[in-house]
């Protein structure tokens, strides 16, 4: 059984990273966003196009994300939040490619 315990905590501990490096990916984006919304004409069809892209990644990626049965409480709290973070993030570009600050 040892074998299958480091099996399970090597398994949470890839599934902590790969969480923590998509906050930190909502982390870049929200902050380009943020400095979008403060300039006036940033929002032209290539940036427009490119952002978008790069939130319906981490949309999809952060969707994918199943929570196992061995996923902790905390653990299942930052997946929600990172889930609540990209519907805001969709939302804040939506105001921004609509030329108003979010």
């Amino acid at each position: 059984m040892l074998k299958q315990k480091d099996m399970e905590d090597a398994m949470v501990m890839a599934h902590q990273n790969f969480m923590s490096n998509l906050g930190e990916s909502l982390d870049i984006l929200e902050g380009e966003l943020k400095q979008a919304g403060e300039m006036t004409s940033i929002c032209n069809d290539e940036w427009c196009n490119v952002a978008e892209s790069y939130i319906d990644d981490m949309h999809k990626s952060i969707y994918s994300i199943s929570e196992p049965r061995w996923l902790s409480q905390e653990d299942s709290r930052k997946l929600k939040d990172l889930r609540k973070r990209v519907r805001e993030l969709y939302r804040n570009f939506a105001h921004v490619k609509q030329g108003r600050s979010a």
